[in-house]
């Protein structure tokens, strides 16, 4: 009996002896895991880098313990490892946005990032003026289908020459690039469109202007409309549309239904009887949107003397001698300014829907646009 509870007093002993010893290595002898201690590669918040530039973004850690990384590139993770590689897609701010954690805390870290344009350089083979053609796209018209209304009269006002073509009725564009950026001058206007206005004969045309945000060189980015004197006028509409639908036969005039359900014709006349529906569109109608300018300009009280004045400022075939634009008065689509490097693509559209009697429709035309700090 002595010797049964020898045994069984030492076995106790030794069993709580081994839990001793284990909470001992468990607890004592345990370091603790450390928070994240980040060392940055950038180490300043604020950020500057251009277009086609890209930038590595990389945490260290000042001590062994593991952690968990996050990059989020504005409300997307971009990234769980260490190392961020930052290509921008298009010129503009961001917010980059870096966070290490485990259970003993975190590290985070906020970046401005700006990204300027890319200026496409003038070079000693560049000229002031535009030099490709990317697309011409018409309204219906008198001049349609013949010299000055296809698309040998649209190439002719490249590279300076001495063209001239027509955008017909409301609506009709075209859209053309310089061979460098024009850049956004501070003290002066920057461009010019000739055209063929002149006293009491103004065809105002809207003007729209492109930067080459992605650098890609091609005209994929952000449409920037000019903001001249007549926007704020009574009938002015932005976002209006007018829809152009084939005539059973050339001899007839052109239909029309705009966005509001108000219905009208490009009317045929005696001086010109070919189809005024572009020859090269195939489909049975087609749509055109942009900004509709005030009629309030045009005088039909004399018929035989119809006038057309012109804007005081902004706008393409407006004045005689061709039309200085200041890229400074560029908008966005909610009609707020907007800060431009430069612009490499424009586009001209005709901006007033108005039919002139005998003189036919009202139709912007172009000669040319040119880059004003290279005809100095």
């Amino acid at each position: 009996m002595k010797r049964l509870n020898f045994l069984k007093q030492n076995k106790v002993a030794l069993l709580f002896g081994c839990s001793a010893l284990f909470f001992a290595c468990s607890s004592d002898d345990e370091d603790p895991i450390l928070a994240p201690e980040i060392e940055l590669s950038v180490p300043d918040q604020a950020v500057s880098m251009t277009m086609t530039d890209s930038k590595v973004f990389e945490a260290s850690n000042l001590n062994d313990d593991m952690y968990t990384s996050e990059w989020m590139l504005g409300d997307s993770l971009v990234s769980t490892t260490d190392t961020y590689e930052f290509i921008p897609e298009s010129s503009g701010n961001y917010k980059l946005s870096y966070r290490a954690s485990n259970i003993s805390g975190e590290f985070s870290f906020n970046y401005n990032i700006t990204v300027d344009a890319f200026i496409r350089p003038v070079s000693s083979e560049s000229t002031a003026y535009v030099t490709e053609l990317l697309e011409y796209l018409p309204a219906p018209g008198q001049f349609l289908n013949k010299n000055v209304g296809n698309f040998e009269s649209a190439e002719g006002v490249l590279n300076g020459k001495s063209g001239l073509v027509t955008l017909g009725a409301w609506g009709g564009s075209i859209t053309l690039a310089f061979d460098h950026t024009v850049v956004n001058s501070s003290d002066s206007k920057d461009f010019i469109i000739y055209g063929n206005g002149f006293s009491g004969a103004a065809e105002p045309g809207i003007i729209w202007v492109m930067q080459d945000e992605n650098a890609n060189g091609i005209a994929d980015d952000t449409w920037y409309e000019i903001k001249g004197s007549g926007h704020d006028l009574e009938g002015t509409k932005r976002n209006y549309s007018v829809t152009y639908f084939k005539p059973a036969n050339d001899e007839d005039d052109v239909s029309w239904e705009n966005n509001d359900g108000e219905t009208g014709v490009v009317k045929k006349n005696n001086f010109h009887s070919q189809a005024y529906y572009p020859e090269w569109i195939t489909e049975d109608s087609y749509t055109l949107t942009g900004t509709l300018l005030s009629d309030v300009n045009v005088d039909l009280s004399n018929p035989t003397f119809i006038k057309s004045n012109s804007f005081d400022y902004g706008y393409a075939d407006n004045t005689a001698g061709g039309d200085n634009i200041d890229i400074a008065d560029a908008m966005d689509a909610d009609g707020e300014s907007v800060s431009l490097t430069g612009i490499d693509f424009i586009k001209i559209q005709t901006g007033v829907q108005a039919d002139l009697g005998w003189l036919g429709e009202l139709s912007t035309e172009v000669k040319g646009v040119a880059d004003l700090s290279l005809l100095e």
